[in-house]
């Protein structure tokens, strides 16, 4: 797919079909998110692939009841093995993984899959259900699966609302 179009079609998704992903799907996407930028390429992120049912199901409470992950074929929680500040003084460590993180729900789109990324769960719960250690951080979880719906349609800003042009 055209990278313009795959960035319009992107939907988050959350209704899927139960079904397990297709062979390799969820190999693909890992590497892609592999494949993502990181600050000084430090490379400081870690991947939980869950597939197994009882697993997705498990996360549901973790993740603020939200049961579409028990219907998902995968998550993955992507997880900052290292803190690490910028000379700008931001959160590499949470960019870096936002990043991966984005690379990921690019590609499950690209194909064919649906993906919501998720920032409302548990820490804590969380990371008991995936055996996370308490040194790591979990920024994320992507749910991934045969999408049972189209999603809801993109609305945005203008940009004249939101960019500054050569000053703010």
């Amino acid at each position: 797919m055209e990278f313009r179009s795959l960035i319009e079609k992107r939907r988050s998704i959350r209704r899927f079909t139960g079904a397990a992903l297709p062979d390799g799907a969820l190999e693909t996407i890992l590497s892609a998110g592999n494949l993502a930028n990181s600050a000084k390429n430090r490379q400081k992120w870690a991947f939980v692939a869950v597939t197994e049912k009882p697993t997705l199901e498990a996360m549901v409470p973790a993740c603020r009841n939200q049961a579409f992950i028990g219907e998902a074929g995968a998550a993955v929680a992507v997880c900052s093995t290292e803190d690490y500040t910028m000379s700008c003084g931001n959160p590499a460590h949470f960019i870096d993984c936002a990043i991966a993180l984005d690379h990921m729900q690019l590609c499950a789109c690209d194909i064919g899959l649906g993906s919501c990324w998720l920032g409302a769960f548990d820490q804590a719960a969380a990371r008991e259900v995936l055996g996370v250690p308490l040194e790591i951080t979990i920024v994320g979880i992507l749910v991934i699966g045969i999408p049972a719906e189209e999603g809801r349609p993109k609305s945005r800003v203008p940009l004249e609302d939101i960019v500054h042009r050569n000053k703010w």
